[in-house]
């Protein structure tokens, strides 16, 4: 499949222009098309996406439009980035707050969290995996993305940052290293756009990626879809379609990066939408 990317600042900066009036005015024909391609179509699943380490809910935006535009509800809520617990229950309270079906999306570390988060959420009837981890019990984020050879995190390419909480707590955020960014995370992204991502990155507890994932992950009990990133250098293809096989899921390769949302949200709107059209 090949696909011309679509850059997520121009995507912006073309929603922005609508919404405060700067562009041109379109004709009312224009206007009662747009308005119809953004009407919410009922018997659609909300979507719900669910970021990775590195990101937030911005690298969705290219996404979020296309599923907009064919109908589907979509929430895009921030990941902690804290715990996989933690950030799990923030999510699973998202999910409570959805009435209806739910197709619950999570990219790289957010796959962790989603297999969590949908335990025991029957209103969850399908999951998507886009250049995610999709864990087993006993293994970690950690664990998975060094399972085949590939990845490009490494002290040259990561750097921390210590924090203490207001109770005393001490830990460490992590960050992709401004210069190594586009290499590890968004290979495929026009630089502009990767300096503006390395630049507001959200950066990851540590222990977070070395949680060991406890418990039945929701997969084993959920319809799942994985889009597997061929040119991936944050989780290695190869664990991508191991993990994506093990769970039996519906699988979609590309040649991108681990930013896919970003480089190519077409393909990724593409397997969310024939998730959500299994959703009956």
């Amino acid at each position: 499949m090949s696909i011309k990317p679509v850059s997520a600042i121009a995507t912006v900066l073309m929603l922005g222009a609508a919404a405060i009036g700067c562009a041109t005015t379109p004709p009312p024909a224009a206007q009662a098309e747009t308005t119809s391609q953004r009407t919410v179509d009922p018997s659609k699943p909300t979507v719900v996406l669910v970021h990775g380490a590195f990101a937030d809910s911005s690298s969705w935006n290219g996404v979020v439009s296309r599923l907009q535009q064919r109908g589907y509800p979509v929430i895009a809520p921030a990941n902690q980035l804290r715990g996989v617990e933690t950030d799990a229950a923030s999510v699973k309270s998202v999910l409570k707050s959805v009435t209806g079906p739910i197709v619950l999306v999570g990219h790289s570390y957010g796959g962790v969290v989603i297999s969590q988060a949908a335990k025991d959420e029957p209103s969850v009837k399908a999951l998507v995996y886009i250049a995610a981890f999709i864990p087993e019990a006993g293994e970690s984020a950690v664990d998975l993305a060094t399972k085949y050879p590939g990845a490009k995190f490494s002290p040259a390419t990561l750097r921390s940052v210590k924090y203490t909480m207001a109770d005393g707590k001490e830990g460490s955020d992590t960050y992709i290293r401004t210069e190594a960014f586009r290499d590890v995370f968004a290979a495929d992204v026009p630089q502009d756009t990767v300096a503006l991502m390395a630049a507001t990155q959200r950066p990851v507890e540590i222990a977070a990626l070395n949680t060991k994932f406890t418990g039945t992950p929701a997969w084993k009990s959920v319809p799942s879809w994985a889009l597997v990133a061929s040119g991936d250098n944050a989780i290695p293809a190869a664990s991508e379609r191991f993990m994506a096989e093990r769970a039996k899921a519906h699988i979609v390769e590309i040649n991108a990066s681990h930013a896919v949302s970003v480089s190519q949200p077409e393909a990724v709107a593409n397997i969310i939408d024939e998730a959500g059209r299994s959703v009956k």
